[in-house]
């Protein structure tokens, strides 16, 4: 026979799916991960939307400017500088939002993270 080593047997695998099924408690550590994506999460993702937009209005502003939409050179101009403004002033709200929100889930936070550390 010739096995390669390390090669992981039936029951290994069959060991990996049940552990994937088994209920586990839900740790300090756990409870601390899950706040901290709470607070990150939202400032997130309206950065990522807002970005976005703001990079497809500046695009489309191009796309006027370069008259490759039609023959309006100037409302390209202003749709473009939009987009400029958009998309220089997301990562200011984005620290913003974040600002605020740690504020606000500061204490629960500091008070999970010193019962795990143990202060």
């Amino acid at each position: 026979m010739n096995e390669q080593k390390n090669q992981p047997t039936e029951i290994d695998i069959a060991n990996k799916i049940k552990d994937g099924y088994i209920a586990k408690p839900i740790t300090k550590l756990d409870e601390l991960k899950a706040l901290d994506r709470k607070v990150k999460k939202p400032a997130k993702v309206f950065a990522y939307i807002f970005g976005v937009i703001g990079s497809l209005v500046l695009g489309v502003g191009m796309c006027f400017a370069m008259k490759v939409l039609g023959d309006i050179m100037a409302v390209g101009i202003v749709v473009g500088l939009l987009g400029i403004l958009m998309v220089s002033i997301n990562y200011p709200i984005y620290k913003q939002m974040l600002k605020k929100r740690k504020r606000k889930y500061c204490s629960k936070i500091l008070e999970l993270s010193q019962e795990i550390v143990g202060e």
